[in-house]
């Protein structure tokens, strides 16, 4: 009998017993991926190294966001934080609405914060939810446009550094450097490879997998580690492309029972999921874009999800109006752990995806003419419901095993800074918003703290002291979060924006590389100059600053 409390100890011995027994089974079933191009082989250092900056949040120009951040594996590659955002009507919760992920909030090219006209001071909606990594390397374009093509040109100099066969290259560099995903504006790849040259390796993340915390050990920076990648320490864009492409050749979801029953095993798929199977492959009629090792023809399609207008896809990237409305067909590997469907994330189960091709699409302009109505039964559409959702599930990605691991990433642990206390309003009836969304780790020369919602060219004080205060705490009816009475740094500044509620601002200051620092608390809180606040000052939430 097993004693309750060697429960965790006995579950993690289970978990790794099953780790290993399908690692030993995907040598018997996986399918090994294609060819990398002649110009990127693959090596296991690079590999590691492309795992270190996939899963690693200060690519970012915030440390808020890393690669995977909006790719798990666990939700098939995809972004459970899926936010949805008004479309073209501009009212949210209608039907053109469009579900994304969460990027950064906008900020200008000295990395400040700026009000979005959309978002405002919140992150950043993508305009299309984030497609599948896993398994990206059977596809000779990415992206649902197809935008990363086949040739790759190294960013920093120009040249071509892929002839063929580079688009997972092309994709890595898009995302660094957009304001929308991971950048401020004008963030440049010098900029990028500046800030590797000194940061500590997934320094933000826990919890690193053995293979990449043995890998760090003896190689501690970056520049070590791409000196053992590619023989010398240099930082490039080319090399970090390299890297992440290299990682995610590796990442082939070839263990599914699906890949067990096709090599012999009649069990592995249940008596419904093998009917499902029947119904997938003849009068489902998926076939047709959904073959291969992929499940996927790669090619572009406009099934009828919604009208043109609301998104041209491939048309905007090859200026073809044959190609308006249509997207790359997506693979259908471990498609029963995504959280939601098609570019705009319009659905979000795959009993409505099943429904939605049974009719035959909703919108016929330039839709495909292999959208067509399947007069489905109920138990054909339950049966190929079950056998994409679970016979086609890699479950080392589902339970996250080799080579789908991956660390804790910082923005899944407690937020830190931490947001507390009371505010007081100014002009206008809104009070200061603290921005605190940059992590407060040493080293960390970007390390920043806003206000918004203040009166716009007004002066602002940013005061950040070693003691909160007490919960109710006012001085001069004004509301304070942080103590006066030790010693505390100030800073001052004019808001930009023009009247009440208008005003932003951003200190930006540096970390520096102090051991001592480590574990200690700073508190802060920002006091806008204000004649309508009570007491002269509108005053924010305190920010809790938490020094790692």
């Amino acid at each position: 009998m097993i004693n309750t409390n060697d429960l965790p100890r006995f579950a993690d011995r289970l978990l790794l017993t099953a780790g290993a027994l399908f690692l030993l089974a995907s040598a018997a079933f996986a399918q090994p991926g294609p060819p990398p191009p002649p110009e990127n082989p693959i090596t296991p250092r690079k590999t590691l190294l492309g795992k270190i900056l996939f899963w690693d949040e200060q690519l970012s120009s915030d440390n808020t966001i890393a690669c995977g951040t909006c790719h798990l594996p666990e939700f098939g590659g995809g972004d459970p934080r899926t936010v949805g955002t008004p479309g073209l009507d501009g009212i949210l919760g209608t039907d053109d609405d469009v579900f994304g992920s969460p990027g950064v909030p906008a900020s200008d090219a000295d990395n400040r914060y700026i009000p979005h006209p959309d978002f405002e001071f919140q992150p950043q909606v993508t305009g299309r939810i984030s497609p599948s990594f896993i398994g990206a390397s059977f596809f000779g374009v990415l992206f649902w446009d197809g935008r990363a093509g086949s040739e790759f040109i190294d960013p920093q100099t120009g040249a071509v550094s892929i002839v063929s066969g580079g688009a997972l290259e092309n994709q890595v560099v898009g995302p660094p450097v957009s304001d929308v995903e991971m950048a401020h504006q004008s963030r440049d790849w010098s900029e990028i490879v500046t800030k590797l040259e000194t940061v500590i390796p997934l320094k933000l993340a826990t919890n690193l997998p053995p293979d990449v915390e043995e890998h760090l050990n003896g190689l501690p920076s970056y520049p070590a580690l791409f000196f053992a990648a590619f023989g010398d320490p240099v930082i490039t864009s080319e090399r970090i492309a390299f890297a992440i492409a290299t990682y995610e050749r590796t990442l082939i979801p070839g263990l599914t029972p699906f890949d067990r029953f096709v090599a012999g095993d009649q069990l592995a798929l249940t008596a419904r999921q093998r009917t499902g199977l029947t119904s997938f492959n003849s009068v489902g009629n998926c076939l047709s874009c959904h073959a291969g090792f992929s499940f996927s023809d790669g090619n572009f399609h406009n099934i009828g999800v919604r009208p043109i207008a609301e998104d041209p896809g491939r048309q905007a990237i090859s200026g073809n109006p044959d190609d308006a409305g249509r997207f790359r067909t997506p693979s259908l590997r471990n498609v029963g752990l995504r959280p939601r469907y098609f570019h705009n994330g319009r659905f979000s189960s795959l009993t409505e995806v099943v429904e939605f091709y049974d009719r035959g699409g909703d919108f016929s302009a330039n839709r495909s003419e292999l959208i067509e109505p399947l007069n489905l039964t109920a138990a054909q559409r339950e049966a190929i419901v079950d056998f994409l959702q679970n016979g086609l599930t890699d479950p080392r990605v589902r339970f996250g095993f080799p080579p789908f691991d991956r660390p804790t990433l910082g923005s899944e642990l407690p937020p830190s800074p931490e947001i507390y206390g009371d505010t007081s309003q100014g002009s206008g009836g809104t009070a200061p918003l603290m921005l605190a969304l940059t992590p407060p780790s040493i080293p960390n020369p970007d390390f920043r703290l806003g206000v918004g919602r203040g009166l716009g060219g007004a002066r602002a004080f940013l005061v950040i002291s070693g003691l909160p205060t007490p919960d109710g705490t006012v001085f001069r009816d004004i509301p304070l979060n942080v103590s006066l009475d030790r010693q505390r740094l100030v800073r001052t500044l004019t808001l930009d924006g023009v009247g009440p509620g208008q005003g932003f601002g951003t200190f930006k200051g540096n970390i520096p590389n102090d051991p001592r620092l480590i574990g200690r608390d700073y508190y802060a809180q920002w006091f806008v100059e204000d004649p309508a606040a009570t007491g002269g000052f509108a005053a924010s939430a305190g920010a809790k600053l938490e020094l790692y």
